[in-house]
């Protein structure tokens, strides 16, 4: 295995940064903590993490997999788990999920995933580049660090939530706007976000609320405070998702509502000149039938046929007036 590798010293404490050549491995070690990061793995990644650490076979395969639920397999020398955070495309404006599994153990930090979590590479570059940020996340131990990563995505999620919302308000002010072209697929598509991110985010409570008790043999600082700020976070975010849901099923029903009341209306402007043309149309039928008829020879029967038509139309329009049919 070729590993290109820089050791530096920093107040005592030896950091190392690694990129293998041939795997998509990077590493950073400072201290006694070593964070491996690996992003789009590989049969050649997880054969060479069993190579290396104790870890069960059943947990390197679930590593290739794309449809693993989120969850904690707890080990005598390490956990490992499964998380899934939503991912937004501006473009076609449609929200998925992206895996990341992590094994943690005395030591060491491993994080596994597609490198669509842009503040998961953000935060491992940070660390592989800036010492303070750097000694920051290492002085504590694997379980801190993990808490870190851990805290970094869910406030990820913030920011594809307030876009969720803005995309609300936007249909909010279509569906009362002259033209609503396009609306129901705007609804589509919110209710398609806001479910995939409902799904995402429902499993995902239950593993960080378990966390905590789970890591505490990999950290020495008290972190109960901590993650029940996290879950909190989470807790949060679930309950907007709901507020959306409920938001998007109330435009839904708007949008019905209004577009039924603007098809009677245009049903009603129609079926009222078809009732006003209905006699003008008996009488110019009349007139166009090959018998004799009062007036045929008059030099006034155009007029006079015209004023009737007037007639009638004008004493139609009153009476469908009084009736507030129109």
């Amino acid at each position: 295995m070729a590993v290109s590798r820089i050791r530096k010293k920093r107040a005592g404490a030896e950091v190392e940064t690694g990129v293998d050549t041939k795997l998509h491995v990077e590493s950073v070690t400072a201290g006694e903590l070593t964070w491996i990061n690996i992003e789009e793995p590989t049969r050649l990644e997880t054969d060479y993490l069993a190579q290396s650490y104790p870890f069960h076979p059943l947990d390197l395969d679930d590593c290739l997999s794309r449809i693993q639920r989120p969850k904690i397999d707890v080990y005598d020398d390490y956990l490992f788990l499964v998380f899934h955070f939503p991912v937004f495309n501006p473009e076609a404006r449609v929200t998925t999920s992206s895996q990341v599994s992590v094994f943690i153990g005395q030591g060491y930090l491993i994080t596994l995933h597609k490198g669509d979590l842009k503040p998961l590479v953000k935060l491992f570059n940070q660390c592989q580049t800036d010492e303070e940020i750097r000694e920051e996340h290492f002085g504590q131990g694997s379980g801190y660090l993990l808490y870190r990563v851990v805290d970094r995505l869910v406030d990820y999620c913030i920011p594809i939530l307030n876009k969720i919302g803005v995309n609300i308000e936007e249909v909010e002010d279509n569906i009362f706007s002259e033209s609503m072209r396009g609306t129901v697929r705007e609804i589509s598509a919110l209710r398609r976000d806001v479910i995939s991110f409902r799904r995402i985010i429902w499993p995902m409570r239950a593993v960080i609320g378990s966390m905590e008790p789970k890591i505490r043999r990999f950290t020495p600082m008290e972190m109960e405070v901590y993650f029940g700020d996290m879950t909190d976070h989470v807790d949060k975010l679930w309950d907007a998702l709901d507020e959306y849901k409920e938001i998007i099923e109330g435009l839904s029903d708007t949008h019905d509502s209004l577009a039924t009341n603007r098809t009677n209306e245009v049903v009603r402007v129609l079926t009222t000149i078809a009732t006003i043309l209905l006699p003008l149309t008996v009488v110019a039928s009349l007139y166009g039938m090959n018998i004799p008829l009062p007036f045929q020879n008059s030099p006034f029967s155009f007029v006079l046929v015209f004023v009737v038509w007037i007639v009638i139309a004008c004493g139609m329009l009153y009476f469908f007036r009084r009736k507030r049919w129109i």
